[in-house]
C-alpha cells in the first residue's frame, strides 16, 4: 500500500478541476487537520432546494487581478481555529483535488487567506493513506513557471478606461493599503500610492497644486483615499484639503477626519446627536481628580489619552488610588485625557461595525486576551463574525454620518443599559474584518467612489 503513495514536498502545485482552478500553490502541513482554500465574497444560496455556496478564488499569491468564480454544493459548516488563534465557522465543500498525475476527493474549508503566505493549505485529513511528505523538498510532483501560470489563467490586463485614484498613506506594505490598491486595479482603475511625506503643496487661489517627490504635479487624479496615521493627522488632512480644493473627490474629507481624530470633540458631537456613550469626564486641572473619578461612577474606570489609537494610551484603573495615580501621572506630563466608566459586563468584548456609504457592510466581535480588559486584534485579541442588532446598526450609521465619514470603523460595546458607542475610526484596518468575514471590504470602498463619480 505504501508503495502507491504519492511523494510530495513541503509545497506543491494543486488543481481543482471541478472548480475550474488549474493550479494553486499549497503549503503541505501535516500539523493541520483540515485543508483550506483562499476564498472571498462567500455567498450561500439555494439550488433545487439544496444549500450551495458561491465564492471567488484568487489562486495566485500576491495577485488579486486573477479571479476564478466558483460554485459548489455545501458539504458542511465547521468551526475552525486558525494558526493565529481566531475561531470562525467556515463553509466546507467536497471536491476533486489533483496533484501530479494523482487525483482524489477531499474536503476543503473556505476562508480568506490573504494574510497567509499560501492560497491553499493541505491538511492531514486530505493526505491520509495517499501521501508521503519530504519536508526538505518542494514541488516533487512537478513545478510550474510564471509563464506557464499566466498561460493557464490567460491573465487579462485591466482596462485603462477606469478612474485614477490616489491612496494617501505612509506604508505601501500594510495589508489595508495593499488590499485597496489591489481592489482598485481589479475594478479597472489606475491606482497610485502617494506617500504623504513626499507630497508638498502650492497655495494659489487660481491654480492650487500638489507636487510629488521629484517635482511631478499631481493634477490628473479623480479621487483620493486618505489613510492617515495619527502622527500625520495635521499634514495629511492639510494635503487632503488641498486635493479637495482642486476638485478631487476624497472618500473621507479632511474635515471629517480631523473631527473624528479629536476624541473629545467627537464624543461631544455624538452625545449631541443622541447617540449613547459611556459616561465620560474631562478636566484640565489635576486638582479636580477626586470629583472627576466620582463623576463617572468611581473605580474601576478607564483612562484614555485623547490622541491614542488601536488601544494604545488606554489604561484600566481598578481602584480609586490607582485611578488618582494614573490621572495625575498623565497630567504631570501635560497629556490630555478622558476618564470613562468601565463596562464590566462587556467582559473584554466589543463590536467593530464597518460602515461604507451609509450602510453597515460587515461586523466582527473582538475579544481581549485573558487578563486584558479591552479587545484589540493588533495586540493579540481575536475576532469572530457577528450579526449586529438593529440598534447597533443604527448607532454605527448615525455615528459615521455625524462625523461626516463615508468609510468608518465604529466600535460599540454591549452594556446592561444597551449598546454604547466607544469610538469612530476614520482609517479602519481591513485585515481583521476581511480575514474573519471573507468579504471584499476594499472593493466596497471602491464601489462607493464609483457611485459618487457616476463611473460605470
Amino acid at each position: 500500500m505504501s508503495q502507491n503513495k504519492l511523494l510530495v514536498g513541503a509545497e506543491e502545485w494543486c488543481r481543482f478541476p471541478d472548480l475550474a482552478i488549474p493550479a494553486v500553490k499549497a503549503r503541505v502541513d501535516s500539523g493541520a487537520k483540515t485543508s483550506s482554500l483562499h476564498a472571498i465574497n462567500i455567498q450561500p444560496f439555494k439550488r433545487s432546494g439544496m444549500p450551495w455556496v458561491r465564492f471567488d478564488v484568487c489562486p495566485i499569491q500576491n495577485n488579486r487581478k486573477t479571479v476564478v468564480q466558483c460554485e459548489a454544493p455545501v458539504y458542511d459548516r465547521r468551526k475552525v481555529k486558525s494558526s493565529s488563534g481566531t475561531s470562525e465557522t467556515r463553509y466546507v465543500v467536497k471536491t476533486t483535488l489533483g496533484i501530479g498525475d494523482s487525483s482524489w476527493e477531499v474536503e476543503v474549508t473556505l476562508t480568506n487567506r490573504d494574510a497567509m503566505g499560501y492560497r491553499m493549505l493541505l491538511g492531514r485529513e486530505a493526505m491520509a493513506g495517499r501521501i508521503f511528505v519530504d519536508p526538505e523538498e518542494s514541488f516533487l510532483a512537478g513545478d510550474i513557471t510564471e509563464d506557464e501560470l499566466k498561460e493557464l489563467y490567460q491573465t487579462k490586463k485591466s482596462p485603462k478606461s477606469g478612474l485614477k485614484i490616489g491612496l494617501l498613506a505612509s506604508n505601501p506594505n500594510l495589508y489595508s493599503n495593499r488590499r485597496i490598491i489591489e481592489a482598485g486595479e481589479q475594478h479597472g482603475h489606475e491606482m497610485v500610492f502617494l506617500n504623504i511625506k513626499h507630497c508638498y503643496m502650492k497655495m494659489d487661489a487660481d491654480a492650487p497644486e500638489v507636487h510629488y517627490r521629484g517635482g511631478s504635479v499631481l493634477n490628473d487624479l479623480d479621487a483620493v483615499i486618505p489613510r492617515i496615521r495619527p502622527s500625520m493627522t495635521f499634514y495629511g488632512c492639510a494635503l487632503t484639503r488641498q486635493f479637495e480644493s482642486m476638485g478631487v473627490y476624497a472618500l473621507n474629507t479632511a474635515e471629517a477626519i480631523t473631527q473624528s481624530r479629536d476624541k473629545l470633540h467627537s464624543l461631544q458631537r455624538l452625545f449631541e446627536s443622541d447617540i449613547d456613550i459611556p459616561i465620560t469626564g474631562f478636566a484640565n486641572s489635576p486638582l479636580e481628580t477626586d470629583d472627576l473619578i466620582n463623576m463617572v461612577g468611581g473605580a474601576p474606570l478607564i483612562v484614555k489619552l485623547l490622541e491614542g489609537t488601536q488601544g494604545k494610551g488606554v489604561v484600566l484603573a481598578e481602584t480609586k488610588k490607582a485611578a488618582e495615580s494614573v490621572i495625575n501621572a498623565f497630567k504631570s506630563l501635560k497629556a490630555d485625557i478622558l476618564v470613562q466608566e468601565f463596562i464590566k459586563e462587556a467582559q473584554g468584548k466589543d463590536i467593530r461595525c464597518f460602515v461604507v456609504d451609509g450602510k453597515v457592510v460587515s461586523a466582527i466581535q473582538r475579544e481581549a486576551e485573558p487578563g486584558e480588559f479591552r479587545a484589540n486584534i493588533h495586540q493579540g485579541g481575536t475576532a469572530s463574525v457577528i450579526k449586529p442588532t438593529a440598534d447597533e446598526k443604527r448607532i454605527a450609521i448615525r455615528a459615521a454620518k455625524c462625523m461626516g465619514l463615508s468609510v468608518a470603523g465604529v466600535d460599540i460595546i454591549r452594556s446592561a443599559k444597551g449598546p454604547l458607542l466607544l469610538e469612530v475610526n476614520s482609517s479602519p484596518g481591513l485585515e481583521g474584518i476581511e480575514g474573519a468575514t471573507g468579504m471584499d471590504i476594499a472593493g466596497m470602498m471602491l464601489n462607493a467612489i464609483e457611485k459618487k463619480l457616476h463611473w460605470k
